[in-house]
């Protein structure tokens, strides 16, 4: 585990910004703040309120364990594939694809 005064987070939530289709103009009016201070918490030079990681992760369904999960010592729920994060807004016929891939996979 990491010293706390060196938990770095925006890359990660980038990436889940990214992963869910959303510009940082988009994020920045779903969560009532400027642009800037969304790229401010990207580049890791400002660490967002409590209140901005809580509308963040129930903009995207996520918990809090996901963004800080390479910080925690708890193993369950640890961490989230970001590239599947889009998952839900997929049509039905793409998620019956991935489910099937995944079960062909598995068998391997």
């Amino acid at each position: 585990m990491r010293k706390a005064s060196t938990i770095k987070i925006g890359k990660k939530l980038q990436t889940i910004r990214k992963s869910n289709g959303f510009t940082q103009e988009q994020l920045a009016e779903q969560i009532g703040v400027s642009v800037r201070y969304v790229s401010d918490v990207e580049q890791d030079r400002a660490k967002p309120s409590y209140e901005v990681l809580i509308k963040i992760c129930n903009i995207f369904k996520i918990s809090l364990n996901q963004v800080f999960s390479e910080y925690l010592t708890v193993t369950e729920n640890k961490s989230l594939a970001y590239p599947l994060a889009g998952y839900e807004k997929l049509a039905e016929a793409d998620k019956k694809t991935i489910e099937h891939l995944i079960m062909y996979f598995n068998k391997k």
